[in-house]
């Protein structure tokens, strides 16, 4: 964490109320490592990226986790301007996990799919769920996004 120069004013929004608190266990990290969560919802073995392992890796977790919790806020949004959802809605998220100037870096892209949705109303529902969705908010401005409604 970088400390602030003075007079500089930190823009980290504080929880003002915890919601929910997700707890996990991971030993041995991408090599042959293991993840579980405190209840046992999630128990997963880890694997390096491109490798042969049986496990899963943290791109992997992350795609899954910003796809889901976006889709939760476009239902949000929709439920709170009264639009009525196609039964297709789906979201295919891409992590990658790249180098720039010798240190690692992710990259995102999120394709959402709102079949038979007048474009322009898709996109704007797509931009409100983007400033509700907390992964979408952790991200912004940290790395490389792309959102397209497709």
């Amino acid at each position: 964490m970088t400390p602030l120069a003075p007079g500089e004013e930190s823009t980290i929004a504080h929880l003002e109320k915890v919601l929910y608190t997700a707890r996990a266990h991971t030993t041995g990290g991408r090599d042959g490592g293991a993840s579980r969560t405190d209840d046992g919802r999630l128990d997963v073995k880890l694997s390096r990226p491109g490798t042969s392992g049986t496990g899963t890796n943290p791109e992997q977790l992350l795609a899954a986790g910003w796809s889901a919790c976006f889709l939760s806020a476009i239902r949000l949004v929709a439920g709170k301007k009264q639009v009525t959802l196609p039964n297709d809605l789906a979201i295919d998220a891409e992590v990658d996990l790249g180098t720039t100037h010798g240190i690692h870096g992710l990259a995102a892209r999120l394709t959402i799919r709102l079949p038979g949705m007048e474009r322009l109303a898709a996109v704007a529902l797509v931009e409100a769920a983007d400033q509700a969705c907390p992964f979408s908010r952790a991200t912004r401005g940290n790395i490389d996004v792309a959102i397209n409604v497709v």
